[in-house]
Order: C-alpha cells, then sequence, then structure tokens
C-alpha cells in the first residue's frame, strides 16, 4: 500500500484531502504543528493516522518511507509582512521537500497560490512563460513566487510534481482561520449573530460597492483536481485552481441569504486601511491548461457550492 505524507494536514485544504485518502483506503501520514488546538475539529475521524510534527518531518522526511508528498502547509496570512517568517515556513520548507522528493524519485504536490497575481495587471494565465513577469502584493503572495520561480529552474526534479495556484477556496473545515477564512463563512456568521452583512466598499471608481470580483471554488473541486494531479495523467507544472468564472462578492452574500430562505440585507464598510492598498478587486482563473490536460469534471456552480456548504455543515457545525 502507498503511504502519502499530507504538510498543513490539520489544516483547512489539508484536512479535507486527508478525509477523502483515508475514506478511499490510503495510508496517509499527517504532518502540521499540532499545538494549535483550533483545528482539533478538523482531525476528528482520523485518529488512526500517524501525526508528526511539521518540524521533526522537514528535519528527515526520508524516514517515513513515503510514495508521494502533498505539501499544503504554509503560512498563509496576507496581512502578516515579516518577510523572515515567509523564508522558513513557505520557500525554505517547500525547497527541502522538493529535494526530497526529487532524490527519492516520488511525486511532489504542492500549494502555490493565486496571489502570485498580485492586482493581476498580467492576467491570470498560469503560462509557465510569463511566470517570471508576475508582481505579489504581499511577503504572502511573494514567498510563493519566489518557489515556483526556483523551480523551474532545477535541473533535479521529481518524477511528478505539480504546483497548484489556489485562487479563492471555501468550504467546511475552515472554522479556526478567523479573519482569513472565506467570506462564505463570515457572511453565514454575521447572517447569525446580526440578520445581515457587511462586506467592503469600493475605493476604486471603476467598481461598485460589494462588485469586487474572485474566482470562488468549493474545497471539494479543490481535492478531486489534487487527487487528479497526483494521479499523473495530467503531467506536470504549475496550474490554476479556480472555477474559471469570477463572480462578486454581492453575489456571493446573496447566495448565503438565499441558501438561509433570507432575503439579502447587504452593508458596504470600508476596507480595513493596512490590507487597503493591497486589495485584490479582480480574479479570475484560466483553467484551459487544465482542460487541456484532461480533467473533464464540471465545477459547482458558486450558488450550489454555498448551498451545499451551509446546509450540511455550517448550520449543523459538521465537518468534512
Amino acid at each position: 500500500m502507498s503511504k502519502i505524507a499530507i504538510t498543513g494536514a490539520a489544516g483547512f485544504i489539508g484536512s479535507c484531502l486527508a478525509q477523502d485518502l483515508q475514506r478511499s483506503g490510503e495510508e496517509i501520514i499527517l504532518v502540521d504543528d499540532f499545538s494549535r488546538k483550533d483545528k482539533e475539529g478538523n482531525l476528528v475521524g482520523l485518529e488512526s493516522a500517524a501525526q508528526v510534527d511539521r518540524m521533526e518531518f522537514v528535519g528527515d522526511p526520508g524516514k517515513y518511507d513515503l510514495s508521494g508528498i502533498y505539501h499544503l502547509g504554509a503560512r498563509t496570512d496576507t496581512t502578516e509582512f515579516d518577510k523572515n517568517i515567509f523564508d522558513v515556513l513557505n520557500l525554505n520548507y517547500s525547497k527541502t521537500l522538493w529535494n526530497h522528493c526529487a532524490q527519492a524519485e516520488i511525486p511532489f504536490i504542492y500549494a502555490s497560490s493565486a496571489a502570485t497575481y498580485g492586482e493581476g495587471e498580467q492576467g491570470f494565465d498560469d503560462d509557465p512563460a510569463r511566470i517570471h513577469e508576475l508582481k505579489p502584493l504581499n511577503p504572502y503572495g511573494d514567498s510563493k513566487q519566489q518557489f515556483d520561480l526556483w523551480t523551474l529552474d532545477q535541473d533535479k526534479k521529481p518524477p511528478l510534481y505539480v504546483g497548484l495556484k489556489f485562487f479563492n477556496v471555501y468550504g467546511p473545515n475552515e472554522y479556526h482561520k478567523g479573519r482569513m477564512a472565506s467570506v462564505v463563512f463570515h457572511t453565514f456568521n454575521q447572517i447569525r449573530n446580526s440578520g445581515k452583512m457587511n462586506l467592503f466598499q469600493s475605493h476604486r471608481p471603476d467598481y461598485k460597492n460589494g462588485e469586487q470580483m474572485r474566482d470562488f471554488i468549493y474545497v471539494k473541486d479543490v481535492v478531486s483536481l489534487m487527487k487528479f494531479w497526483f494521479s499523473g495523467k495530467g503531467g506536470n507544472g504549475i496550474f490554476n485552481v479556480g472555477s474559471g468564472q469570477a463572480r462578486s462578492f454581492n453575489d456571493l452574500a446573496t447566495a448565503v441569504f438565499h441558501a438561509l430562505g433570507l432575503d439579502p440585507k447587504i452593508d458596504y464598510i470600508p476596507t480595513p486601511e493596512d490590507i487597503r492598498d493591497k486589495y485584490q478587486y479582480f480574479t479570475e482563473a484560466n483553467m484551459q491548461r487544465t482542460r487541456d490536460a484532461g480533467y473533464a469534471n464540471a465545477f459547482t456552480t458558486l450558488e450550489e457550492g454555498v448551498h451545499d456548504y451551509v446546509k450540511h455543515y455550517l448550520e449543523s457545525g459538521t465537518y468534512f
């Protein structure tokens, strides 16, 4: 039987992947900082899987006799501006795991980010020839960009390697993320607490309030995509992970209200000044390379995903 390590396994996307792989009969090793108690719910049902501290794991990944690594662990806070934190936990950590997979000749699937696209002035095309042109807006995005660039320059590569530029992922098991949780999560909780939702005002004349747009993708689609790439059917490279369709925050909030059987009540508040000049007004993943690689599954619409998330997880407090 194969033995697969998942870094960030107690986190949002990592725990959903871990649950899915375990249900499929895979032997998995969970890698994370397990001292954080706010993520314990994500591990319910995974008690039979081995748990390894993230720093212990990176010290000697070879001792676990792995058949592949999903590397999803990272510092993901876009409001953190200490570059040293990202150098340690994102850039250098990822380099060590890449080198191990290259030496051991095992698959390496890792999380990049749509934050590498910055304001999107170069578009959201995952053409590898254009990666050098991207200009992230914050140290988090820059750490992901620097690792993407580093992989392109390596002579020694894993036999299967795929970097995934996650766009705006939402869904169960993000309960612990606080400010960085999805707008779906925050909308549900604001409606429950106050009966309305506060969205950020637009500070640009070309966008109306709440019409800032993102490519929202349901975490179940993300898990499906990661398993597709790990199968080796799509080849190697760096690829977008989005729905391919930008939707407004007004659309998202309205979908949550409708999932709850309510009429929308939306107010608009100023965007916090600490993120205002780093704020993306539009993202939309170009998914053509993924389609060309053979991924044929339909993506969950925003309304379908929000309804499933609200009705089957948020209302009951259920984990993935």
